[in-house]
Protein backbone atom coordinates (compact mmCIF):
# COMPACT_ATOMS: atom_id res chain seq x y z
CA UNK A 1 0.00 0.00 0.00
CA UNK A 2 1.24 3.57 -0.69
CA UNK A 3 2.44 5.49 2.34
CA UNK A 4 -0.02 7.94 3.88
CA UNK A 5 2.79 10.47 4.32
CA UNK A 6 4.88 12.21 1.67
CA UNK A 7 7.23 15.17 1.28
CA UNK A 8 5.92 18.65 0.56
CA UNK A 9 5.48 18.95 -3.21
CA UNK A 10 6.08 22.21 -5.04
CA UNK A 11 4.97 22.65 -8.63
CA UNK A 12 6.78 25.20 -10.78
CA UNK A 13 5.93 26.53 -14.23
CA UNK A 14 9.25 27.12 -15.97
CA UNK A 15 10.25 29.21 -19.02
CA UNK A 16 11.29 26.67 -21.66
CA UNK A 17 14.73 28.19 -22.28
CA UNK A 18 15.56 28.53 -18.57
CA UNK A 19 18.45 26.25 -17.58
CA UNK A 20 19.10 27.74 -14.13
CA UNK A 21 16.10 27.49 -11.88
CA UNK A 22 15.65 23.71 -11.84
CA UNK A 23 19.21 22.76 -10.87
CA UNK A 24 19.57 25.86 -8.68
CA UNK A 25 16.38 25.13 -6.75
CA UNK A 26 17.63 21.66 -5.90
CA UNK A 27 21.09 23.02 -5.11
CA UNK A 28 19.47 25.44 -2.65
CA UNK A 29 17.50 22.62 -1.02
CA UNK A 30 20.73 20.66 -0.59
CA UNK A 31 20.26 17.28 1.04
CA UNK A 32 16.74 17.97 2.27
CA UNK A 33 14.29 15.13 1.73
CA UNK A 34 11.20 16.87 3.11
CA UNK A 35 10.53 18.77 -0.15
CA UNK A 36 10.35 17.76 -3.81
CA UNK A 37 9.92 20.07 -6.80
CA UNK A 38 8.06 19.25 -10.01
CA UNK A 39 8.27 21.25 -13.23
CA UNK A 40 6.18 22.05 -16.30
CA UNK A 41 7.66 24.15 -19.12
CA UNK A 42 6.02 26.79 -21.29
CA UNK A 43 7.49 28.34 -24.42
CA UNK A 44 9.58 31.41 -23.49
CA UNK A 45 12.65 32.39 -25.48
CA UNK A 46 12.94 36.19 -25.47
CA UNK A 47 12.48 39.05 -23.01
CA UNK A 48 11.46 42.37 -24.53
CA UNK A 49 8.73 45.00 -24.38
CA UNK A 50 6.58 44.02 -27.36
CA UNK A 51 3.46 42.00 -28.09
CA UNK A 52 5.24 38.87 -29.28
CA UNK A 53 7.22 38.69 -26.04
CA UNK A 54 4.20 39.42 -23.85
CA UNK A 55 2.15 36.68 -25.57
CA UNK A 56 4.56 34.10 -24.16
CA UNK A 57 2.99 34.76 -20.75
CA UNK A 58 -0.63 34.23 -21.80
CA UNK A 59 -2.87 33.16 -18.94
CA UNK A 60 -4.35 30.23 -20.86
CA UNK A 61 -0.89 28.74 -21.38
CA UNK A 62 -0.10 29.14 -17.68
CA UNK A 63 -3.42 27.58 -16.70
CA UNK A 64 -2.81 24.53 -18.90
CA UNK A 65 0.64 24.02 -17.34
CA UNK A 66 -0.84 24.41 -13.85
CA UNK A 67 -3.50 21.82 -14.58
CA UNK A 68 -0.80 19.33 -15.58
CA UNK A 69 1.14 20.02 -12.36
CA UNK A 70 -2.05 19.56 -10.35
CA UNK A 71 -2.17 15.89 -11.40
CA UNK A 72 0.99 15.38 -9.27
CA UNK A 73 -1.00 16.51 -6.19
CA UNK A 74 1.38 19.40 -5.54
CA UNK A 75 0.83 21.62 -2.49
CA UNK A 76 1.57 24.95 -4.20
CA UNK A 77 2.09 26.08 -7.80
CA UNK A 78 4.47 28.89 -8.79
CA UNK A 79 4.93 30.69 -12.09
CA UNK A 80 8.72 30.80 -11.72
CA UNK A 81 9.33 33.74 -14.00
CA UNK A 82 9.68 37.47 -13.44
CA UNK A 83 7.40 38.77 -16.23
CA UNK A 84 5.09 40.34 -13.65
CA UNK A 85 7.87 42.71 -12.65
CA UNK A 86 7.40 44.61 -15.92
CA UNK A 87 3.81 43.59 -16.74
CA UNK A 88 2.79 44.66 -13.22
CA UNK A 89 2.04 42.79 -10.01
CA UNK A 90 -1.69 43.11 -10.78
CA UNK A 91 -1.14 40.92 -13.84
CA UNK A 92 0.32 38.20 -11.61
CA UNK A 93 -2.38 38.52 -8.96
CA UNK A 94 -4.95 37.84 -11.66
CA UNK A 95 -2.87 34.92 -12.94
CA UNK A 96 -2.70 33.39 -9.45
CA UNK A 97 -6.48 33.66 -9.08
CA UNK A 98 -6.90 31.96 -12.45
CA UNK A 99 -4.58 29.10 -11.50
CA UNK A 100 -6.30 28.62 -8.14
CA UNK A 101 -9.74 28.65 -9.75
CA UNK A 102 -8.59 26.03 -12.28
CA UNK A 103 -6.81 23.70 -9.84
CA UNK A 104 -7.90 24.51 -6.29
CA UNK A 105 -4.19 24.72 -5.36
CA UNK A 106 -2.59 27.81 -3.75
CA UNK A 107 -0.39 29.66 -6.23
CA UNK A 108 2.23 32.37 -6.45
CA UNK A 109 4.71 33.87 -8.91
CA UNK A 110 8.27 35.13 -8.68
CA UNK A 111 6.99 38.71 -8.68
CA UNK A 112 4.47 38.07 -5.91
CA UNK A 113 7.16 36.22 -3.96
CA UNK A 114 9.25 39.39 -4.10
CA UNK A 115 6.28 41.47 -2.96
CA UNK A 116 5.84 39.15 0.01
CA UNK A 117 9.56 39.30 0.79
CA UNK A 118 9.56 43.11 0.62
CA UNK A 119 6.57 43.20 2.98
CA UNK A 120 8.01 40.61 5.38
CA UNK A 121 11.43 42.23 5.62
CA UNK A 122 10.37 45.89 5.48
CA UNK A 123 12.20 46.40 2.19
CA UNK A 124 11.47 49.80 0.61
CA UNK A 125 14.73 50.76 -1.15
CA UNK A 126 16.50 48.36 -3.48
CA UNK A 127 19.44 48.05 -5.82
CA UNK A 128 18.33 46.21 -8.96
CA UNK A 129 20.53 43.90 -11.05
CA UNK A 130 19.21 42.11 -14.15
CA UNK A 131 20.50 40.59 -17.38
CA UNK A 132 17.80 42.46 -19.32
CA UNK A 133 17.87 45.47 -21.64
CA UNK A 134 17.67 49.02 -20.33
CA UNK A 135 14.05 49.58 -21.38
CA UNK A 136 12.92 46.44 -19.55
CA UNK A 137 14.75 47.60 -16.43
CA UNK A 138 13.10 51.01 -16.63
CA UNK A 139 9.69 49.35 -16.86
CA UNK A 140 10.50 47.25 -13.79
CA UNK A 141 11.61 50.33 -11.85
CA UNK A 142 8.33 52.08 -12.73
CA UNK A 143 6.25 49.02 -11.82
CA UNK A 144 8.00 48.61 -8.48
CA UNK A 145 7.54 52.31 -7.77
CA UNK A 146 3.77 51.85 -8.10
CA UNK A 147 3.98 49.16 -5.44
CA UNK A 148 5.94 51.42 -3.08
CA UNK A 149 9.42 50.04 -3.82
CA UNK A 150 12.05 52.67 -4.68
CA UNK A 151 14.99 51.62 -6.85
CA UNK A 152 18.07 53.58 -5.79
CA UNK A 153 19.93 52.52 -8.94
CA UNK A 154 20.02 49.62 -11.35
CA UNK A 155 22.38 47.64 -13.56
CA UNK A 156 21.53 45.68 -16.70
CA UNK A 157 23.55 43.48 -19.05
CA UNK A 158 21.61 44.33 -22.23
CA UNK A 159 20.55 40.76 -23.06
CA UNK A 160 17.20 39.63 -24.49
CA UNK A 161 17.80 35.97 -25.42
CA UNK A 162 16.51 34.13 -22.38
CA UNK A 163 18.85 31.15 -22.78
CA UNK A 164 21.88 33.44 -22.56
CA UNK A 165 21.02 34.69 -19.08
CA UNK A 166 22.15 31.47 -17.41
CA UNK A 167 25.60 31.86 -19.00
CA UNK A 168 26.30 35.10 -17.12
CA UNK A 169 29.27 34.46 -14.83
CA UNK A 170 29.85 35.44 -11.20
CA UNK A 171 32.65 37.71 -12.44
CA UNK A 172 30.24 39.58 -14.71
CA UNK A 173 27.78 40.11 -11.85
CA UNK A 174 30.26 41.08 -9.18
CA UNK A 175 31.23 44.71 -10.17
CA UNK A 176 27.66 45.96 -10.61
CA UNK A 177 26.58 44.11 -7.49
CA UNK A 178 29.23 45.82 -5.38
CA UNK A 179 28.37 49.24 -6.86
CA UNK A 180 24.70 48.78 -6.01
CA UNK A 181 25.41 47.42 -2.54
CA UNK A 182 27.60 50.46 -1.83
CA UNK A 183 24.43 52.59 -2.02
CA UNK A 184 23.24 50.79 1.14
CA UNK A 185 19.83 49.70 -0.12
CA UNK A 186 17.51 47.64 2.05
CA UNK A 187 18.29 44.76 -0.32
CA UNK A 188 20.21 43.99 -3.49
CA UNK A 189 17.80 42.27 -5.90
CA UNK A 190 18.95 39.83 -8.58
CA UNK A 191 15.89 39.82 -10.79
CA UNK A 192 15.69 36.88 -13.21
CA UNK A 193 15.03 33.20 -12.54
CA UNK A 194 17.60 32.26 -15.20
CA UNK A 195 20.43 34.16 -13.46
CA UNK A 196 22.73 32.50 -10.91
CA UNK A 197 22.64 35.43 -8.50
CA UNK A 198 22.22 33.20 -5.45
CA UNK A 199 25.71 31.82 -6.05
CA UNK A 200 27.30 35.06 -4.85
CA UNK A 201 24.67 36.09 -2.30
CA UNK A 202 26.72 35.01 0.70
CA UNK A 203 29.84 36.70 -0.67
CA UNK A 204 28.11 40.04 -1.31
CA UNK A 205 26.33 40.00 2.05
CA UNK A 206 29.58 39.31 3.88
CA UNK A 207 31.54 41.96 1.98
CA UNK A 208 28.95 44.74 1.99
CA UNK A 209 26.51 43.99 4.82
CA UNK A 210 23.55 44.35 2.44
CA UNK A 211 20.91 41.58 2.21
CA UNK A 212 20.59 39.82 -1.15
CA UNK A 213 17.28 38.67 -2.63
CA UNK A 214 17.72 36.37 -5.64
CA UNK A 215 14.74 35.40 -7.80
CA UNK A 216 15.23 31.62 -7.64
CA UNK A 217 15.79 31.66 -3.88
CA UNK A 218 12.93 34.10 -3.20
CA UNK A 219 10.44 32.07 -5.25
CA UNK A 220 11.43 28.85 -3.49
CA UNK A 221 11.26 30.64 -0.11
CA UNK A 222 7.71 31.81 -0.79
CA UNK A 223 6.61 28.35 -1.93
CA UNK A 224 8.03 26.79 1.23
CA UNK A 225 6.38 29.46 3.35
CA UNK A 226 3.00 28.92 1.68
CA UNK A 227 3.30 25.15 2.14
CA UNK A 228 4.29 25.49 5.82
CA UNK A 229 7.67 23.85 5.23
CA UNK A 230 11.02 24.89 6.80
CA UNK A 231 12.73 27.78 5.04
CA UNK A 232 16.20 28.15 3.50
CA UNK A 233 19.82 28.12 4.60
CA UNK A 234 21.11 31.69 5.12
CA UNK A 235 23.89 31.12 2.56
CA UNK A 236 21.31 31.79 -0.19
CA UNK A 237 20.28 35.13 1.34
CA UNK A 238 20.23 35.63 5.08
CA UNK A 239 16.72 37.11 5.20
CA UNK A 240 15.22 34.00 3.62
CA UNK A 241 16.14 31.89 6.63
CA UNK A 242 14.29 34.06 9.10
CA UNK A 243 10.65 34.69 8.22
Amino acid sequence: MPSATRPTRIGMIVPSSNTCLEPQSYRILGDRTDVTIHFARIQVTRIALDDSSDKQFDASVMRAAAEILATADVDVIAWNGTSGSWLGAGHDRELVRDIHDATGIPATTSTLAYMEAFRSFGTERIGLFTPYTEDVNEQIVASYERDGIKTLDHRFLGLSDNESFARVSDAEMRPGSLELAALNPDALVYLCTNLYGANIAEEIEAAMGVPVLDSVAVTLWHCLKMAGAPLLSPRWGRLLASA
